[in-house]
């Protein structure tokens, strides 16, 4: 009973017997409970072989469902009640969303083949007779996924978004446009996908490596994939936040549309979708034609994401080109800004007033602190704790991602098995002791830190087998921090999550999920003879 992941607030024995769910066990769903009613037949009822008939509450041997005001207020609208008696299980919400973590309690404690697609013969069911209350530390516990570095198709998203919803994380971080591809179809702009989406080859391992895969990669999400996407992550109480990047990172989109890019100090007509990793240097010029373009791009994209948070990226500009650029150095001598860094926060801050001038907010990476950013901004912190500390002291919401902490591409252990090993050793444990509200920031603060969110770049990782490898088990622990209400990093217990690990394991299994086994990897996980870049060393805490 003790294994679940994350770890709820409060779990407690109700006795030492079980209930035993059975073809005649029926599902009793209260009004605004059909959500995940329909989850629980469609999961539950697809591992466990069982129909889940829905009738009235007439009595027992039933699954209910319900909305509770008091459970709101208690434990708030993500908080759930979960009581399992010989009689049956009883669920309350504290709303739809709290509702749905409850079941996903519920199936772990089913056990692990409750996580297959199909009964196997012989299995018998029963829920352990027990008392959970429950709710999350954090609003905002999420995962980014860049898709532009290596594509994954549309079914392999909607895989990811059922692994988060089965570890209580709601944010989806949809990283679509990058210098190596543009993921995303925007019909009035058809030539970001039909030229932006392939390249011609792509760097194996890191960007120092001399090997290539000497073929096209690349793909897109037509419109229509993205609404299915966003539907399937709303049905699991998921918000998907896309990043569409700009000034930097606009190589592929500068390559469809040259008249994009800084046409005065380079050949942007030449260009081609990158083929390597790094920081291109080519970026976006700051004309009102580029302004207009991102503006017609963000107006699709807002009809198609519903998400309160819009991601403009804003990280890794490069200003050589500004610099060199005539119309760059008239552009800020017309706005009276003082240089190139006072011109990004310009170009920043105009799709901050545009997005909420249409109800949105912007997010972007920490960079976007340099030279101000607009008021309702909230900054994603990726270079460490500093610029979420720096942001919060200047009244904006914070994400806490800090790439030495829960940048998941980097390596788990510093064997020469590691595949591709990337940064610093980052382990399972490391993961565990993770705190996102940051020592440094004063209490009254700390209000300001939305929440967290583990990062998944793939530029080493070629395949959903790797992505994978990177992602778990890490992401269980990564699941925990943002969900559970843990003791401080030294006093967590490490011995009693690695013992929880063990059920989990087997969950991951049942799943399908090519996860990182603790005796290290498997050989076909292994990828000898491709140069990564390993740092030594504990990561710097800054």
């Amino acid at each position: 009973m003790a294994d679940v992941i994350p770890e709820p607030r409060s779990m407690a024995s109700h006795g030492d017997g079980f209930f035993e769910p059975d073809a005649d066990t029926a599902l009793v769903a209260q009004v605004g409970t059909e959500r995940t009613a329909r989850w629980l037949r469609d999961t539950l009822g697809a591992a466990c072989g069982l129909p889940l008939p829905s009738r009235p509450d007439t009595g027992d041997n039933a699954v209910r469902l319900s909305l509770d005001p008091a459970v709101t207020e208690d434990l708030g609208a993500e908080g759930y009640r979960l009581a399992v008696t010989p009689a049956g299980a009883h669920l309350a919400g504290g709303g739809p969303a709290g509702l749905f973590w409850g079941a996903q309690t519920l199936r772990q404690l089913l056990g692990p083949d409750a996580f297959r697609r199909a009964p196997l013969p012989g299995r018998a069911w029963r829920l352990p007779l027990c008392r959970i209350q429950d709710s999350p530390r954090f609003r905002w516990r999420g995962l980014m996924l860049d898709v532009a570095r290596h594509f994954m198709p549309k079914d392999g998203v909607l895989r990811y978004l059922d692994l988060m919803a089965a570890h209580k994380l709601n944010v989806f971080h949809f990283h679509l446009t990058d210098d190596q591809g543009w993921r995303i179809r925007i019909e009035r702009h058809p030539r970001l996908t039909d030229v932006g989406s392939w390249r011609t080859r792509t760097k194996f391992g890191h960007r120092a490596s001399p090997l290539w895969e000497e073929k096209p990669h690349g793909g897109f999400y037509t419109q229509d994939d993205i609404r299915e996407i966003v539907a399937y992550a709303a049905e699991r109480h998921i918000t998907v936040v896309p990043e569409i990047d700009v000034p930097g990172h606009s190589q592929a989109a500068i390559t469809a549309y040259p008249e994009l890019g800084n046409t005065d100090v380079v050949d942007t007509a030449s260009l081609t979708v990158w083929d390597s990793w790094g920081i291109s240097p080519n970026v976006l010029a700051p004309t009102d034609n580029t302004l207009r373009f991102y503006e017609e791009v963000f107006e699709e994209v807002l009809e198609l994401f519903p998400s309160e948070f819009i991601h403009v990226g804003g990280d890794e500009c490069l200003k050589d080109q500004w610099r060199a650029s005539p119309a760059a150095q008239a552009r800020i001598k017309e706005l009276g800004l003082a240089d190139e860094d006072a011109l990004q926060a310009w170009f920043v801050g105009h799709f901050a007033t545009w997005l909420s001038a249409r109800g949105r907010r912007l997010i972007g990476w920490d960079e976007i602190l340099e030279g101000g950013i607009a008021e309702g901004a909230a900054v994603a912190s990726w270079r460490g704790f500093g610029g979420g500390i720096a942001a919060a002291r200047a009244g904006h919401d914070v994400v806490m991602c800090p790439e030495q902490h829960v940048y998941l591409d980097h390596r788990q252990a510093d064997g020469a098995d590691e595949p591709v090993p990337i940064g610093y050793v980052r382990t399972l444990e490391d993961v565990y002791r993770f705190e996102p509200v940051p020592p440094g920031l004063d209490a009254s603060l700390t209000h300001r830190v939305l929440g967290t969110q583990a990062n998944l770049w793939t530029e080493v990782m070629e395949d959903p087998a790797r992505v994978d490898y990177q992602a778990f088990p890490r992401l269980a622990a990564f699941a925990e921090v943002a969900w559970s209400a843990l003791p401080a990093p030294a006093e967590r217990d490490f011995a009693a999550f690695e013992r929880r690990m063990a059920a989990h394991y087997r969950r991951l299994d049942a799943l399908g999920v090519g996860y990182r086994p603790p005796a290290g990897p498997l050989p076909w996980q292994r990828r000898p003879g491709v140069p990564g870049r390993p740092i030594d060393g504990p990561p710097p805490i800054r």
